[in-house]
This record gives structure tokens, C-alpha cells and sequence, in this order.
């Protein structure tokens, strides 16, 4: 299947490890060109080194803490020449949510909403003159059922999934879809926390969290971070044109609402 993403460009956030990752490597082979974002400059340089160029692609990336108070300022240099807007931050701490300060949601709030608006406003009108553009959101099953121990993060992932889909209201007229994928159990650094976290807390072995979490799953499985790539990528595609305004799980099954 021709996808129809070679000459693209793409700006992928979080993209040195996980499913940022992986978004940012399948991509690639597509043939997009990427603009990648995260903290870490020397891994950064890395990952960047080692994408897909055999259709001309040409990578960059950007060095970029999500909770900088200057992050528009750092943004500056992007240009409004993108098709593809991967937002995609690292969740917040977990814990419950009566334990949780002001302070907690505020930030969270910051990196995960307020910064995919200061890239939104800083691509769409590009996007708006190609008549083509792809945002895409990777969020949370929370935002269909929220997730025990993860208090903060449940509240702000809705928040995005509702931002989002007021985007899709107003932008699909300009052929630009926004779109929402809810990763599920993804073997990545970010479930490793929880369940050595959840572990600790239950007072049981690591081995034992993970296979409890795995039978919480039809597949009876954890994902990998290729498989929601995978799912991703097809949302940027040409043949995603009329897929719009949609949470898309990608859970194995796990999630029990539809």
C-alpha cells in the first residue's frame, strides 16, 4: 500500500526512546523527512544519525525540555513548512490523585496541553496552505477509563483528548485531521516505572505485577512500541484522509469500553 508520505516533514516529540522512538524510525522508511524534539541533545544526535535516508530524507532535530518556562521562545527556529505533528510527552508521575498538589496538575497541564497548542499555532497556518495536514496526539487509554494510580495523568490526558477534538472540528475543512492514539500496556521505559512502582506499593515481585497486567489483556501480551508506531504511521497517511476527530486505542483489547 502506497502510503503517499515520501517529501513529507514531520515533527516528532519525545522521539529518543519508546514510541516516540519508534514513530520517528517508521516514518522514516516512509520517506519523511523529521524534525525531532526531546531533552537530550547527545541522544538526539544519535537517533537522528541512524533514520532512513535512502529516499532523500533529511532529518534534524531540535533540543528541547518540555518543561522549560521559555518553550515557545526555544521553538522560535521551526518553520511552519510541516505536514505531520507528532505530540508525544512523557506522562506524569503516577500516584493517587488525593495526594497529588496544585502544583502537579499545573505542570502537567503545561507540557501536555499548553505546549501541543504553541506547536499547533506554529504549523497549522502551513498546513492550512498545503491543504494537508496530520496531527496526531499519543495520549492514554485513561481517556476512555481512567487508570488506578495514575491521578494526574488521567485528568490531563482528557483534557488533551477534548482539545483535540475541538481541532478536529475547526480544521478538517482545511484537510488537516487531528486524531488521538491511546497506547495500551507498551513495553517502555514509562510501564517499567509503573509496575516496579506498583510492585513496591502491592509488596509483590516485578515478575508478578507484569503478569497480572499481561492477563488484563485479551492478547495476554504487553505491545510494543512498533506496533502503536505502526498505527501512526497509517493516521499520517494519505489513506487516513478521512479519519477524523477519533480516539484509537492500541491495547491488545484491553480497554472494555468502545
Amino acid at each position: 500500500m502506497n502510503l503517499g508520505l515520501r517529501n513529507k516533514k514531520a515533527i516528532v516529540c519525545g522521539s529518543t526512546q519508546g514510541i516516540g522512538k519508534s514513530i520517528a524510525e517508521e516514518l522514516a522508511l516512509q520517506g519523511v523527512s523529521l524534525t525531532l524534539i526531546a531533552r537530550n541533545q547527545d541522544v538526539l544526535e544519535e537517533v537522528t544519525s541512524l533514520l532512513d535516508v535512502s529516499l532523500g530524507q533529511k532529518h534534524d532535530f531540535l533540543c528541547v525540555d518540555f518543561s522549560a518556562n521559555n518553550f515557545s521562545e526555544r521553538i522560535n527556529s521551526l518553520t511552519q513548512d510541516y505536514d505531520i505533528l507528532i505530540n508525544n510527552t512523557g506522562g506524569p508521575a503516577s500516584g493517587p490523585i488525593t495526594d497529588a498538589q496544585p502544583a502537579d496538575f499545573e505542570n502537567a497541564f503545561k507540557m501536555h496541553l499548553l505546549n501541543n497548542q504553541i506547536l499547533v499555532k506554529k504549523v497549522v497556518e502551513g498546513m492550512k496552505r498545503n491543504s494537508f495536514g496530520r496531527i496526531i496526539n499519543i495520549i492514554s487509554t485513561s481517556v476512555k477509563a481512567p487508570i488506578p494510580g495514575l491521578g494526574v495523568s488521567n485528568t490531563i490526558r482528557a483534557a488533551v483528548a477534548n482539545w483535540a477534538k475541538t481541532l478536529s472540528l475547526e480544521l478538517g475543512i482545511y484537510g488537516i485531521t487531528v486524531n488521538n492514539v491511546l497506547p495500551g500496556f507498551t513495553n517502555t521505559n514509562r510501564l517499567n516505572s509503573l509496575i516496579n512502582k506498583k510492585a513496591e506499593v502491592q509488596g509483590k515481585s516485578v515478575d508478578e505485577v507484569a503478569s497480572q497486567m499481561k492477563k488484563s489483556v485479551p492478547m495476554n501480551r504487553f505491545g510494543n512500541s512498533n506496533e502503536v508506531a505502526n498505527a501512526v504511521v497509517f493516521l499520517s497517511s494519505i489513506k487516513a484522509s478521512y479519519i477524523n476527530g477519533i480516539n484509537l486505542p492500541v491495547d491488545g483489547g484491553r480497554t472494555a469500553s468502545l
